[in-house]
């Protein structure tokens, strides 16, 4: 037995103040930190508090970012949503990764809900990943586009290279090739007429069938300028054919964009599959800011 151990055990009084030291030596380490003191347990509790406030607001900016990339109507727009939806789902896991240790520290509510919204935010962000690569492709509006705008004048350029011709028939051949004219002229508005209907289609069958009387009326069109050849110089319905090449052409590019169908499908993801996933992610971010608000209220009575 060593000569501290002799003192003590050989003397009450040694002993009662071995112990006085044991426990200022205790209450020395507590006081300098080695355990979270009143103040410490407040500020993590506003801190959380702040944090689930602020998660709610980021996802529910996510997800309206998003609808606006969807909704948008030229590229430059959805791409500028689509980036502010990735930026704010960004921040979403920011806000989460900070409020995990937090919550760790608190009920078990607390961290239970966190994790239960982490796998819904899982299938919300892969959701969005979807709908935001769709949105911005914009393939309809760009079919659209090309229906009203370059196709539009093609078929216009034709109509009026067609009509100029039959002035300059004999009068015996003038009435047929007027009919000839009148007949390509229409095939070519009914292809214009079939183009929107299409390309706001999200039916395959019913594409399909659109696209089998297009077909029809570019051989309706073909026949009518293989007619017109014979009572014409070919020279002068030069014009007329190349203006029909233009039109099938981008018609063609018009059906391909059509189906793609990249805006109906980013529309469709978001008012069928987005909505009950965002909100079960808000139903559970409102819920475990209301057990982290009342865990702050508790602390302070």
């Amino acid at each position: 037995m060593n000569a501290f151990n002799q003192r003590v055990s050989s003397s009450p009084r040694s002993l009662g103040f071995a112990l006085a030291l044991v426990v200022s030596v205790s209450t020395g380490l507590l006081s300098s930190g080695c355990q979270r003191g009143p103040a410490t347990v407040q500020a993590e509790l506003g801190e959380a508090n702040r944090l689930a406030a602020d998660l709610r607001v980021q996802f529910n900016k996510a997800a309206d970012a998003s609808n606006r990339a969807v909704m948008a109507d030229t590229d430059e727009a959805s791409i500028a949503f689509a980036h502010d939806s990735e930026q704010l789902s960004s921040a979403v896991e920011h806000d989460v990764g900070a409020l995990d240790p937090l919550v760790k520290g608190l009920a078990a509510n607390e961290v239970e809900l966190l994790e239960q919204f982490k796998k819904q935010f899982s299938d919300y962000e892969k959701a969005d990943r979807e709908i935001l690569a769709l949105a911005v492709e914009n393939t309809n509006l760009k079919a659209q586009r090309l229906s009203f705008g370059p196709a539009k004048d093609a078929a216009d350029r034709f109509k009026a290279a067609l009509e100029a011709l039959p002035a300059a028939l004999p009068a015996a051949d003038r009435c047929r090739g007027e009919a000839l004219v009148a007949r390509a002229v229409l095939a070519v508005r009914e292809l214009q007429a079939l183009q929107g209907p299409h390309i706001a289609s999200a039916d395959d069958a019913a594409m399909a069938a659109m696209e089998q009387q297009m077909a029809a009326l570019d051989s309706s069109v073909v026949e009518g300028l293989n007619a017109l050849s014979g009572l014409v110089d070919p020279a002068r319905l030069a014009t007329a054919r190349a203006a029909f090449d233009e039109f099938k052409n981008l018609g063609a590019q018009i059906v391909t964009l059509s189906r793609r169908n990249s805006n109906v499908r980013s529309l469709d993801l978001s008012l069928r599959v987005k909505p009950p996933i965002t909100a079960a992610c808000d139903d559970t971010l409102r819920n475990l800011q209301q057990v982290v608000a009342n865990e702050g209220s508790k602390a302070t009575r």
